[in-house]
């Protein structure tokens, strides 16, 4: 079974955690700056320091709304298909917040979107860390790991898995790294990993 895992980040990999605190940031006053959206640091999008980012961002991760993001793109349908006709399960590894209600809420929310049993382990790190010491477990797996942030997906090439990275507007300009595999959507994975077209 172990083949049968796949490795993935949660926030804009599964959920639209972006469009989300987007809406929470607007109704606490604060909008991006012009072009924002192709940004990666939030506190650049909202022209705020690193201090405040960080606050706001724990803040929301540890709020009720995380409890209830919407899906990422295509991603609930292409899930299920993986997981129900494919056999695959996953494992999520999220750099969330380590506060344990928070862990309820994002599992509450994988499980009402993708269903009870997709989910087979959830890894909640500290709001913003890197994942390497999580990835480390499953080092030489080569298991697929699915990541939207490139300085992620590369550790997990470096950790002997096969990362896809799920294309954002702040990532389109990162140069990928040979054994990188970028993806638009939950279909482009799909075929790449069953090889399968899914019509």
């Amino acid at each position: 079974m172990a083949d049968k895992i796949i490795l993935t980040d949660c926030d804009g990999v599964l959920l639209n955690w972006e469009y989300a605190f987007g809406c929470w940031m607007e109704q606490h006053g604060h909008t991006p700056v012009e072009g924002g959206n192709l940004v990666y640091d939030i506190g650049k999008r909202y022209n705020i320091t690193k201090e405040q980012c960080k606050s706001l961002i724990k803040i929301f991760n540890e709020s009720a709304a995380i409890g209830f993001l919407p899906a990422l793109r295509d991603a609930m349908f292409y899930v299920k298909r993986l997981h129900e006709e494919h056999g695959y399960e996953f494992h999520c590894i999220t750099s969330l917040s380590t506060d344990p209600n928070a862990y309820k809420l994002r599992m509450m929310n994988l499980e009402k979107l993708f269903g009870p049993t997709a989910f087979t382990r959830l890894i909640c790190l500290e709001t913003g860390v890197d994942k390497d010491d999580a990835l480390e477990e499953y080092r030489d797996s080569e298991l697929y790991w699915i990541e939207d942030k490139f300085e992620n997906a590369e550790a997990g090439l470096n950790f002997g898995l096969r990362p896809i990275l799920m294309e954002h507007g702040f990532n389109m300009q990162d140069k990928l790294s040979m054994g990188i595999h970028k993806v638009t959507n939950w279909k482009e994975i799909y075929v790449h990993i069953t090889g399968e077209i899914y019509e």
